[in-house]
């Protein structure tokens, strides 16, 4: 006996465990928990049913259980049903499976130009080998996987010229036929743009990451819409690529836009024990010209430091990424819990840039003016500091990530004479990794470099000086604590600094984390032999809407005993 099936599908319950009434009972012969469940599902709920009723639907049951079991790959079930007569009727289907059909020979082909395509692959096969049970649901999955690459990738007059699933129950064999052409692949036509942009679109058509000409592919259309969307210029971004448009296999691509708000400001309040309470406030125009320039100012305020910064942004040929900014702020800082202070004054241009290798690149040329008081020493510095800078981040979710690490380094200098009034050469590096074991299991590592190269240290301003100690140093010691002093006893900051930190943490919940740690690190004139302090701690981690938060409580092994407590918020990489 032979039964030829096309296009053959059959609804499966197989990912979804129904609340059934008791009025249904299925049992399976030899006991199958995956017919039993697909059969439950097929038949359905029965819900508060008199005995008559159950007797009618009983006639439709055995039916409904046949088709399921067949899904499954069983053609030589015996099925009877039985409504008992009691208080609470039941219906109860009873099976017995036999020996399921399984699969002789498998041909599945794709033919035409996409079977050239490197990137265009057969689904995974494994469950439709010779030998394998038949299941209708895998038979159909394959199928599927074959027309979403095809729609992925833009074969949109691609059909299966052959899809033949052939079953003899009789035998207990059945072969399938899968054969695809995948026809000419359809290409990206013109950009056009529509809506209230106010923008050229030149400046549009940078955020397009494919050329005219280029094979369709469905991920480009989606970068497309979320490049617009991450641009910050645009509220709402609909992002049109009809085949029925396309003319010769070339598809037009319609994107309309509806601008933001220019203009948004934000407020904010956090707290560390560093610096104590602080306030933020920021304004931007998102836009100011049909160029996509933009400009803002940020303020920060607390006990120790106040600042204030404006920018003005350029985007550059990759306006997502590379941007041009002339940048400039004056910020008054109080240092080392001393009378030491500083006030500095800063201007100049940076090229922001990301490589092909995935590095975030800073150029920079910064005028900065210093006046300050280190103790008893005061000074005016003026220098004129080109610079370069470049960080890395790999990190599996940027708020709360599992594992990840980000590395980051920078180097400026000046030349006596160029604007400046001291030779020096500035630089600090760090390095930071993350990694989590069975789920619960957190490692963190921490390392912090720092260095300034000069003929006459004693012309090198406190903001080009180090400190350690505190919530993202050595904690266990106060903020820019550890630091070398002078003769009066009052910190300077040095040439050098160096912190390392490792931290276990364990996950008590998704939210929440206990953690331990062990902190090294100091700010040292000379590389001979530094001497570096220690901090031990314990600390508990929540996971908050905006980000981690941190508790931790740290005493010092060297120097001054205590306890001190250490709060800090943000992520761990």
């Amino acid at each position: 006996m032979s039964i030829r099936r096309k296009g053959f599908g059959v609804l499966l319950f197989l990912l979804a465990a129904p609340i059934f009434a008791d009025q249904l009972r299925v049992r399976v012969t030899p006991n199958n928990a995956a017919l039993k469940e697909n059969v439950e599902g097929y038949i359905g709920e029965l819900e508060d049913l008199d005995r008559a009723a159950l007797l009618q639907r009983s006639r439709t049951a055995a039916a409904q259980a046949r088709q399921a079991a067949e899904a499954l790959g069983y053609y030589q079930t015996r099925i009877t049903t039985e409504v008992s007569d009691s208080a609470t009727p039941r219906l109860t289907v009873r099976i017995e499976r036999g020996e399921p059909v399984t699969l002789r020979n498998v041909t599945v082909r794709i033919e035409g130009p996409a079977a050239q395509q490197r990137t265009f692959t057969l689904p995974d096969l494994s469950e439709l080998r010779p030998g394998q049970q038949l299941h209708h649901g895998n038979y159909e999955s394959v199928k599927s996987r074959i027309e979403s690459q095809a729609a992925r990738y833009g074969y949109f007059s691609g059909r299966f010229d052959r899809q033949q699933l052939q079953i003899d129950p009789a035998e207990g064999y059945a072969d399938i036929e899968l054969i695809y052409q995948s026809g000419e692949r359809y290409r990206f036509g013109d950009v056009s743009f529509s809506g209230d942009s106010p923008f050229d679109d030149e400046l549009l058509r940078r955020m397009v990451p494919f050329e005219p000409a280029t094979p369709y592919d469905s991920e480009l259309i989606a970068e497309l819409h979320l490049n617009l969307q991450s641009s910050g210029y645009f509220e709402s971004v609909r992002v049109d690529a009809t085949p029925a448009t396309a003319q010769g296999g070339v598809m037009p691509i319609d994107v309309q836009l509806t601008t933001r708000k220019p203009r948004t400001f934000g407020v904010g309040l956090g707290y560390s024990t560093d610096v104590g309470p602080r306030g933020r406030f920021n304004w931007t125009r998102h836009w100011r010209n049909p160029q996509g320039h933009s400009y803002g100012v940020e303020t920060e305020l607390s006990a120790p430091r106040q600042n204030i910064g404006l920018w003005y942004d350029m985007p550059g040929d990759k306006p997502l990424t590379d941007k041009l900014r002339l940048a400039g702020g004056y910020q008054y800082e109080e240092l080392a819990d001393t009378d030491s202070l500083s006030r500095l004054l800063t201007v100049g241009p940076e090229w922001h840039s990301l490589r092909p290798n995935g590095w975030q690149r800073v150029i920079s040329l910064k005028w900065q003016h210093e006046e300050y008081r280190l103790g008893d020493d005061s000074g005016i510095s003026t220098l004129l500091m080109p610079g370069i800078g470049y960080s890395y981040l790999n990190s599996d979710n940027r708020l709360d990530p599992s594992r990840g690490y980000r590395v980051q380094f920078e180097v400026s200098a000046a030349q006596e004479g160029i604007l400046s009034d001291a030779s020096l050469v500035h630089g600090e590096a760090g390095l930071r990794g993350l990694t989590t074991l069975a789920d619960r299991h957190r490692l963190l590592g921490r390392v912090q470099l720092g260095g300034s190269w000069t003929d006459d240290y004693t012309t090198v301003p406190p903001s080009l000086r180090f400190f350690a100690g505190g919530d993202q140093s050595v904690r266990g010691y106060d903020y820019q604590s550890l630091s070398p002093t002078n003769s009066q006893g009052d910190r300077v900051g040095g040439r050098y600094m160096f912190a390392v930190s490792a931290e276990y943490q364990y996950a008590l919940t998704p939210t929440w984390r206990l953690a331990t740690f062990v902190d090294q690190g100091n700010s040292f004139n000379s590389l001979e032999f530094p001497s570096l302090m220690t901090g031990v701690g314990v600390g508990i981690r929540w996971v908050s809407p905006v980000g981690p938060l941190r508790l931790d409580l740290a005493t010092p092994l060297d120097g001054e005993k205590g306890v001190r407590l250490h709060f800090s918020m943000g992520p761990e990489l």
